[in-house]
């Protein structure tokens, strides 16, 4: 879990932007994004191959643009 102490002089605001931060490098919320409902070994297995299909359409389509420039 992520936490942060109260520093001297500061504001509740820049504490709770700090907290924050931490939370998002942490990945604390993406987790429980995704624990949120249980998801089968096949279904992950089928997201998976599907974003990674996604990502190399994405990286051939850039090479073709900078290929035209």
């Amino acid at each position: 879990m992520a936490s942060v102490t109260l520093r001297s002089g500061e504001s509740q605001q820049n504490l709770l932007r700090r907290f924050r931060k931490k939370v998002m490098k942490a990945g604390i919320l993406r987790d429980a994004r995704k624990k949120r409902y249980f998801v089968s070994k096949s279904v992950q297995r089928r997201l998976a191959k599907r974003k990674a299909l996604r990502r190399e359409r994405r990286r051939q389509s850039q090479q073709e643009s900078r290929r035209r420039r």
